[in-house]
């Protein structure tokens, strides 16, 4: 008979042989009166032997613990075998007559029988639950420690890149100034050799005219001397020249906390940790089988919560819809109370109802790109590239200004659904990144390079974020959708199915699909959340833009050119 690992002797047999003489069968059942271990056709035996018929029979994992032999230490012929109650003392035969007269006595083998069992049930609760549940936390630690690595890692080569693209802007910029003050000097050597030719050419000119009139005093003709002495007495005046002004370096004024904000820092999140999960220890638990069928029973109940959506093998078209005021529409962001906002690619940015009613419309400088989103609180924001600043739309239609992007042009925008979190794609002088801001508006994150120092971005103009955190962009201008997790380490990209994507509009649903427009084919591109192909929806699209699900599980798909949404099921 095979025993679990609890079950086990401490002989650490994997199994028992029958104690009876010349018997090899496996062990089941054990005499608490003999303390002999037996198989069943033995105990059969011994059951109807006239001598032993009335012994106390019993599985072997219900056995009575032998009492060890062990002499007292006064009558040391004789073995200790009682318990005084009053005293609470081990005692022999001899000690019960002579010092505890009166007293009452337990037979001390019950008592170790007792023990025994308190203790192997201790040894049970540590097997089955203390060791593993502990193995499985320090595998926790472990884990988190190679994540803790992962992430640090991905934060030095961040700041690397960082301080290589602020080295490499300074090294721009000074060449660019050497650059400036040597056409200067150059410029400024000209003028001062042009004044030195003009002196020299006096100085000759001074020389030549002092031979001259030495020649008139040497002269012994009278009347040439008069005559050359009044026509040619005149000195031409000394030539005027202006001294340069050179230019002057103004140093340039910064602090440490310029540079650091120019560089990022690191912050330590102000959330509290959390207590790692301890699984409670089940306490009444009689025997494996009736936890087996509670963990089973529990595994029922927790199947049946589950979400049961999937990914149909073709959509249905539920509704469709017109938006009016708007020219080709490009990005649309769906909000609170059945509130629809969508933009046109000449920054038109309007408010409608499902049913297509204009509530109202603002002019933006926003382009063909996802430049808007609904907040956690039911606010729109969107981006001003123009004047580099992010602003915010109230529910009573108040605009405000919300974060300034400095000298970095925003893009595309997302909030976060997760924790409201703000993830904005920008760009400046060749260089662009993803930027993470939180509800408040302060900078937390930046993610523009991968492990190796490559750029991961180039124009990203949609953005979103999936389930577990990933950040998942369109790129434009690379052709490819780029996802990275929410430490901003690069998981991976898509370039499309069979044919080269462009990617427009990106969203995510609830079971984490990744759903991207292909402005290349005219179809809507269908991946799990780690990259893998599913599906490709086509043939119903006219030039595909923007898109988003709603909280019933809706696929909201822009047309572009007839500036129509229109709206499908695609999950079952």
């Amino acid at each position: 008979m095979a025993f679990s690992k609890s079950q086990i002797p401490f002989t650490a047999q994997h199994y028992l042989v029958c104690g009876t003489e010349d018997c090899e069968k496996n062990c089941q059942f054990y005499c608490n009166d003999c303390h002999q271990q037996m198989c069943e056709q033995c105990r059969d035996e011994h059951q109807k032997s006239p001598d032993t018929k009335n012994h106390e029979v019993v599985s072997y994992q219900q056995r009575k613990r032998q009492l060890p032999e062990v002499k007292c230490q006064i009558h040391v012929n004789k073995d200790v075998d009682m318990l005084c109650e009053q005293c609470e003392v081990p005692v022999c035969s001899k000690c019960a007559i002579k010092d505890h007269v009166g007293h009452t006595f337990i037979d001390l083998e019950t008592v170790y029988a007792e023990k025994c069992g308190v203790c192997l049930n201790e040894i049970n609760k540590i097997e089955e639950y203390f060791l593993p549940t502990s193995q499985d936390l320090l595998k926790s630690t472990k884990e988190d420690s190679i994540e803790i690595k992962k992430i640090m890692d991905s934060i030095r080569a961040s700041m690397m890149a960082e301080a290589e693209s602020l080295k490499r802007m300074v090294d721009t910029l000074t060449s660019n100034n050497i650059k400036q003050v040597n056409e200067q000097e150059k410029s400024l050597l000209q003028l001062l050799n042009s004044q030195d030719k003009k002196y020299n050419d006096y100085i000759s000119y001074l020389n030549e005219l002092v031979k001259k009139f030495h020649g008139y005093l040497s002269s012994k003709n009278l009347q040439i001397l008069m005559d050359e002495i009044t026509k040619n007495l005149k000195i031409d005046p000394i030539p005027e020249t202006t001294k340069p002004v050179p230019p002057v370096f103004n140093a340039g004024q910064y602090s440490k906390e310029d540079v650091t904000k120019l560089l990022g820092r690191v912050t330590a999140p102000d959330t509290k940790p959390e207590n790692r999960k301890i699984k409670p220890m089940e306490t009444a638990v009689s025997t494996q089988l009736k936890s087996t069928e509670k963990h089973n029973k529990q595994d029922r109940e927790k199947s049946a919560m589950k979400p049961t959506l999937f990914l149909s093998s073709s959509v249905t078209k539920v509704r469709e819809y017109t938006v009016p005021g708007v020219n080709s529409l490009y990005h649309l962001s769906l909000g609170k109370a059945d509130r629809l906002w969508a933009s046109d690619h000449s920054g038109n940015l309007v408010q409608t109802d499902l049913q297509g009613n204009q509530l109202q419309k603002i002019q933006t400088s926003g382009e063909f790109q996802g430049y808007h989103t609904v907040t956690q609180d039911g606010d729109l924001i969107y981006t001003d590239r123009k004047n580099k600043v992010i602003n915010r739309i109230t529910m009573d239609k108040t605009i405000t200004e919300f974060i300034k992007t400095v000298d970095w042009e925003p893009l595309s925008i997302h909030s976060s659904h997760i924790n409201g979190d703000i993830l904005v794609g920008m760009i400046k002088n060749g260089e662009a990144k993803v930027t993470r801001y939180n509800k408040a508006g302060e900078e937390i994150q930046n993610i523009q390079r991968d492990n190796k120092g490559q750029k991961l971005y180039s124009n990203p103009r949609y953005i979103t974020e999936n389930i577990n955190g990933d950040i998942c962009t369109s790129d434009l201008s690379k052709k490819v959708v780029v996802v990275v997790n929410k430490s901003g380490q690069h998981r991976f990209s898509y370039t499309g199915q069979g044919s080269k994507i462009i990617p427009f509009g990106i969203c995510t649903d609830i079971i984490g699909h990744i759903l991207v427009c292909d402005g290349n084919n005219n179809k809507v591109d269908i991946l799990d959340q780690d990259g893998q192909f599913l599906s490709q929806q086509g043939g119903i699209f006219f030039y595909p833009r923007g898109l988003c699900v709603d909280d019933k599980n809706n696929l909201h798909v822009l047309n572009c050119q007839f500036n129509t949404v229109m709206v499908f099921k695609y999950l079952i």
